[in-house]
């Protein structure tokens, strides 16, 4: 597995370099700004886009939109966006083209080593992996009238997990049920989202769309 990095701080960079390499994982270029990233991205063609959200010149959003352009150039490449702060507009921004291989996390999270290689090694094959904080915030708004207020308690934590790129076995696990319940579960809420067999899209990255406010076009 290659990835490339784009991240103007040298510490957090070569940390990232030095976790991903004892995982097996190789890090091909890397760049501390987002005008950059297009560049190493489109010379190294890597399984995966490491990002921050903040870079120079102005710390605003530079690496996200270095992100988007990457995804509209060469659409398919995996995206994980790290940010420092918890900022919706960026997560549903970066998935407006679609969600499969989009990561957004908290950069907090990559102190928890096994987790985070674990998110990129799912990113990289068309997972698509959102921060529970992230979640946690976008439920808290929800509104009047939108089709997941029919969903149960049950069924909005598994499309939580969903969100957070769980398989059916790692949801189930997370809580205490079969794998049968979660299938159950699942089903229903496709039902209950009207994410049907005969629409082209993968059900569950649409569902996951809808979760997070976006239409899936």
């Amino acid at each position: 597995m290659r990835v490339v990095i784009a991240e103007d701080s040298v510490l957090l960079r070569e940390g990232l370099v030095r976790l991903l390499a004892d995982a097996g994982i190789e890090t091909v270029a890397a760049v501390g700004d987002g005008p950059g990233l297009l560049g190493i991205v489109e010379e190294h063609r890597p399984d995966l886009a490491i990002v921050d959200v903040r870079m120079p010149p102005s710390f605003t959003d530079e690496g996200l939109r270095a992100a988007i352009a990457v995804r509209e150039r060469l659409p398919g490449t995996p995206i994980l966006v790290l940010s420092q702060y918890v900022e919706e507009r960026y997560a549903t921004d970066l998935i407006g083209g679609g969600a499969e291989g989009v990561g957004y996390l908290l950069k907090e999270r990559v102190a928890d080593v096994a987790e985070f290689i674990d998110a990129v090694r799912r990113i990289a094959a068309g997972g698509t992996v959102i921060d529970p904080e992230v979640i946690g915030q976008l439920l808290g708004r929800r509104r009047t009238g939108d089709p997941l207020d029919a969903l149960t308690p049950r069924e909005r934590e598994v499309l939580a997990l969903m969100a957070q790129g769980r398989s059916n076995g790692a949801i189930a696990a997370d809580l205490v049920v079969t794998e049968g319940a979660v299938e159950k579960h699942i089903s229903n809420i496709f039902m209950k989202l009207d994410l049907q067999l005969a629409q082209g899209g993968h059900r569950r990255v649409m569902a996951v769309l809808a979760y997070l406010g976006r239409d899936g076009g």
